[in-house]
């Protein structure tokens, strides 16, 4: 019996954190609507822009679709960094088998920036 107590609280537990998951969402967006600073329709505000000067070209403006790839490497880096730093905190509890891991990881990303470097997508211009 009380077995059967303690799986029903458990059930209880995760009804009540559901519950509250989605109330308070629901309460929160509720208060800010009664709250919020309420302004009449302006012309202005349903224009391209909200500045409230007249747009003068069209707004699509097309880039190089190198910056985008140059950006895309730089995140790739620089999240693959991210990687490294927990490595290096943890370097003396984990061994040689994480350093050849390492070692293993850092090849791999060298062949991606030399690969990226032959193809000369790190050019700016």
């Amino acid at each position: 019996m009380e077995q059967l107590n303690l799986y029903q609280n458990n059930y209880l537990i995760v009804f009540v954190f559901l519950c509250l998951g989605v109330l308070l969402p629901i309460v929160a967006l509720f208060a800010a609507k009664l709250l919020r600073p309420k302004y009449k329709d302006d012309e202005r505000k349903y224009t391209t822009y909200e500045s409230g000067m007249e747009p003068f070209s069209d707004a699509r403006v097309q880039f190089n679709v190198r910056y985008y790839v140059f950006a895309l490497m730089f995140v790739i880096f620089d999240v693959e960094t991210a990687f490294l730093y927990p490595w290096a905190v943890a370097y003396e509890k984990l061994g040689i088998f994480a350093l050849i891991e390492m070692l293993i990881f850092v090849v791999m990303l060298l062949i991606g920036l030399i690969y990226a470097w032959k193809k000369k997508v790190l050019k700016w211009i």
